[in-house]
């Protein structure tokens, strides 16, 4: 494989980046071939890691029941979401669809092992949150691979940590980073869903640039 990135494989890049979508609602019951999930999750196996320590294991669910279990779980934490609205905004979020854990062919809980490779952790001794963060990059990675399969991806962030370590069955020492919804769509919409349905505006790249130091008028 040439390590030079041809002109054709970047454009292909970027359009996998800007077409990437947070999917809830327009998933296919069709199923993820295993050769086609094993390429996606191979994928966000090469992510970056600080220290090359690798925090993630990724928990393939396919099962309606602990499905069913997360959907609870979900409704229970969006409702509790909810009450700290009120008025036309709290109508236009429980007007929202956040989830698409049952429509999903799959599910994918991408967790972090805070104890891999031990006490010592190269780049980490500073900050100790490093493992963490490394995970995230694994599931952007995932999120990536997954559209450039055509697959649609939602991330569940609506989610009660210790609940789902209980429904997963997770070790003190795991924690759930991402709880994802995988699977083919029927579309792929043009502009994000929040977007689209006016609940925040795309924000100008300018709007996040500084140069050597904070500039308090970005905000």
């Amino acid at each position: 494989m040439s390590e030079h990135i041809t002109e054709q494989e970047r454009e292909a890049f970027y359009k996998t980046v800007y077409t990437r979508r947070d999917v809830r609602s327009e998933f296919l019951p069709e199923r993820i071939p295993d050769d086609v999930l094993s390429r996606i999750l191979t994928a966000a196996h090469h992510a970056p890691s600080v220290g090359f320590m690798q925090p993630w294991d990724f928990i393939c669910i396919k099962n309606n029941k602990t499905k069913q279990a997360v959907k609870q779980a979900f409704i229970i934490a969006n409702n509790k979401a909810a009450e700290r609205l009120s008025g036309e905004r709290k109508q236009q979020y429980q007007a929202l669809k956040l989830e698409g854990i049952t429509e999903s062919p799959l599910n994918i809980c991408v967790t972090c092992n805070r104890t891999r490779t031990g006490d010592f952790v190269l780049g980490r001794t500073t900050n100790s949150d490093m493992d963490l963060y490394s995970t995230v990059c694994a599931v952007q990675t995932l999120w990536l691979a997954a559209r450039a399969e055509n697959i649609g991806m939602g991330w569940v962030s609506i989610l009660h940590e210790e609940k789902l370590k209980g429904l997963l069955n997770l070790p003190d020492h795991v924690v759930p980073v991402a709880y994802l919804c995988l699977g083919y769509v029927s579309k792929f919409h043009d502009k994000p869903d929040l977007e689209r349905k006016g609940w925040l505006p795309r924000r100008k790249v300018e709007q996040h640039l500084h140069n050597e130091i904070w500039r308090s008028n970005k905000e």
